[in-house]
Order: C-alpha cells, then sequence, then structure tokens
C-alpha cells in the first residue's frame, strides 16, 4: 500500500518558520519525484516546490527565497523548509510522489497556519 504522510505543520506567527515533512511508504522512494503542493479554503491547490530523483530542486516563483525542498532517500522523507512565513502561506501543505510524469500518490495534509 502506497502512503504519504505529511507532519509539521501547525500555527505559527508571521516571521517564524517550519520544517514540514513527508515519510512514504510503499514506493521505492529514491525512483520518485515528490512535490510539495498547497491549498487554501476556496483556491486551487498550487505546485510550491519538487526535488527529483538526483536531488535538483524546483520551485514556484511564489516560493524562491523562502522555501527550500530536500529529500532524504535513507528515511524515504521529503522535506520542505519555509522561512519567514507569512499570513498568505497559510494553507494545507500537501506531498506527492510522482514517476513517468504522473502522480501516484498523495498524502492527506498539513495545515499551516500563519498568524499573529
Amino acid at each position: 500500500q502506497v502512503q504519504l504522510v505529511e507532519s509539521g505543520g501547525g500555527l505559527v506567527q508571521p516571521g517564524g518558520s517550519l520544517r514540514l515533512s513527508c515519510a512514504a511508504s510503499g514506493i521505492i522512494f529514491s525512483d520518485y519525484v515528490m512535490n510539495w503542493y498547497r491549498q487554501a479554503p476556496g483556491k486551487q491547490r498550487e505546485l510550491v516546490a519538487g526535488i527529483t530523483t538526483g536531488g535538483s530542486a524546483n520551485y514556484a516563483d511564489s516560493a524562491k527565497g523562502r522555501f527550500t525542498i530536500s529529500r532524504d532517500n535513507a528515511k524515504n522523507t521529503v522535506y520542505l523548509q519555509i522561512n519567514t512565513l507569512k499570513p498568505e502561506d497559510t494553507a494545507v501543505y500537501y506531498c506527492n510522489a510522482a514517476r513517468f510524469g504522473a502522480i501516484r500518490a498523495w498524502g492527506q495534509g498539513t495545515q499551516v497556519t500563519v498568524s499573529s
């Protein structure tokens, strides 16, 4: 069974930081591109970052400079470090795993709320 489980979200003040984690099971993790998306209520889900099997990172324009994606293949985990959080970062953050150009699994998401 393929399973992706996000964690690390929470309530944080503007300017704070969070590191989100996504733990994968049921796949050969190192064979998959891993991505982070986010979705605020009433808004479309948007890609924020992706990382290739070789560890190359890509970011949406909105994420450049404050977001860092990384992966630890030994732990079957992908991370998203978010610095200098802003209220507009408030969303449910989801990870997915992709292979051969297709998304294979989604996690259930972790809530990030940025508020003073």
